[in-house]
Formats: structure tokens, sequence, C-alpha cells
């Protein structure tokens, strides 16, 4: 017994090595902890912008070229939110007068503040009205789309004639936003441009139309949205996306588009394709589509 306490250095008895065992088990695992919770805060911090609508305007207004249509980008983003919009009545009169003063500049920033406006809670003010819709003139396309969608968005009628006039464009992507729009907007119920464009080239501006006519009650496009409803078609007309998300569904989507417009006209001719859609495909959203699609179409 004395050989075995003879073995314990002088002050390194058990009571003395449990200081060195707490920070062996207890303090180090705390340091690690406390230094991960360290960086993932940090990294928060850096994502998590804090700025205000009143900020990215000055942003807008005062920033250099690499930082302004960032900002713009932020702030169409922030103006989603309906709390923001409330929350200053400066915003608006802001938003226009950097919109007008956008025209010379990035088309960046003309496309994202067109977005901002197009976010303003409808009727919109007559100034930005007037201004998005002289911006469907402007050479970039991309700013053009953008407008279309904002005048679409806050419904505004007076821009139906240029609006309409923008379907001749060599680019789809116009064309599409154009019966997008024309969708939108109540007064365009009676458009002889959503007629044409179920026969559009792109496929996709038909479904489009087809889907903007259904928003008015309208029937024209059954036959449209009966090929909306058919995987098989829609997965050779488009074009997947190469995209990290696994679950990318293209076909899925355009089809989930579909049964909503079914369902908006309350289609009973194009009952059974939904029902056997709702039975059999391949993706759970589509299949809980097109079950809504039934409850509002009937038994």
């Amino acid at each position: 017994m004395d050989k075995l306490v003879e073995r314990l250095p002088a002050g390194r008895g058990p009571l003395a090595t449990a200081p060195a065992l707490a920070v062996q088990f207890f303090l180090i695992p705390l340091a690690v902890v406390a230094v991960t919770a360290a960086i993932y805060v940090g990294f928060r911090t850096l994502l998590t912008d804090g700025r205000t609508a009143q900020d990215y305007l000055t942003e807008i207004r005062t920033g250099g070229d690499n930082r302004r249509w960032p900002a713009a980008y932020e702030l169409s983003r922030l103006m989603a939110d309906p709390e923001v919009r409330r929350s200053d009545p400066t915003l608006a009169p802001g938003l226009i007068e950097a919109f007008e003063q956008s025209k010379e500049g990035d088309p960046r920033v003309r496309r994202y503040l067109a977005l901002a406006l197009g976010r303003l809670d409808a009727p919109a003010p007559p100034r930005a009205a007037q201004l998005l819709t002289a911006a469907l003139d402007d050479a970039d396309s991309e700013t053009q789309i953008s407008a279309i969608w904002a005048l679409g968005a806050l419904k505004e009628p007076s821009a139906l004639p240029r609006i309409e006039q923008l379907y001749g464009s060599d680019d789809p992507g116009v064309r599409k936003m154009v019966v997008y729009a024309l969708g939108a907007i109540p007064q365009a119920s009676a458009s002889r441009v959503l007629e044409t464009a179920l026969n559009d080239p792109a496929a996709d501006v038909q479904w489009n139309a087809a889907v903007a006519l259904a928003r008015h009650g309208r029937r024209d496009g059954v036959p449209v949205l009966r090929r909306m409803l058919d995987r098989e078609y829609l997965e050779r007309a488009v074009q997947a996306r190469v995209e990290a998300d696994a679950d990318t569904d293209p076909a899925g989507d355009v089809m989930i588009s579909g049964l909503q417009a079914v369902a908006a006209l309350r289609e009973q001719s194009l009952r059974d394709p939904v029902a056997a859609i709702s039975r059999g495909d391949k993706n759970l959203k589509v299949r809980q589509a097109a079950l809504e699609a039934l409850k509002v179409i009937g038994a």
C-alpha cells in the first residue's frame, strides 16, 4: 500500500487531478462549442442585413456602381412585405424618383426598381404607372419584362394598349409576360391578344395564355389546358433545367398551373384527366393540386 502511495507525486492525488480532468472533459469541449457558436453568429450577422427600405434607397442614389444594383435587388425583395410598404409614406415617392433617375444608368438597377414599383399597393400613384409604361420602350428586354410584370401586378388599365403592342416582340420572354399581364388586369378580359397567343410558336406562351384566359373565366384555352395536364407531352416540351435541387420538376410546375386554371373554370370536360392525375402522378404536389381541383369541379 505504501508503495502505491509513493507512486503518486506530491500534490498529484485524486483531488489534485480533478481540475485537469475538468479541463480535459468539460472546458475544452465547451470552448469548441463556444468558438463554433461565435463563428455561426458571425456568419448570421454577415448574412442578416438590418437595413431598411430607406437605407437601400439612399444606397441606390449615392452608392457606387457595384453597390447600387444589389441595393435595388434587396429593395425589390423588401417591398413584397406589406408591413414595409405601409410603414413609410415617403417610400413610394422615393421609389418613383429613383426609377425616374435610373433611365440612363445600370439597367439592372432599373429592372429591380420596376419590380419594386410593381409591389406598391394598387392603385399605383399615376406617376408610377406613367414611368412604367414609358419603360416599355426601353431597349433592354429584361427591363421591358420587369415593367410589364409591374403593370400587370398593379392591374394598371391605362397601359393595356401599349402592353398588347409588345406581343409583336421577337422575344418569347416578352410575349410570355404580356399574356401574364393581360391575365392579371381585369379590363383585359376581352383581349384578342390572348386568343392569338394560344397558337404562339413558344409552348410556354400558349400555356400562359390559357391560364390568363381562365383567370378571366374564358374557356377558349381549354384545349391547351388539356395538353398542360399531359405529363408525357410536357416532358417532351419542357427543357429540363440542371439544378442542384433533385426535386425540380418543370413539367409538374406546368401541370399545377394547368390544374389551378381548370379549377378556376370548374371545367367538367377535364375531370377525368384531373382524376387520373390525382391517383397516379409521380409528383405528390401535382397529385395534391389535382385533388384540390377535383373538390372545386365536383364529383
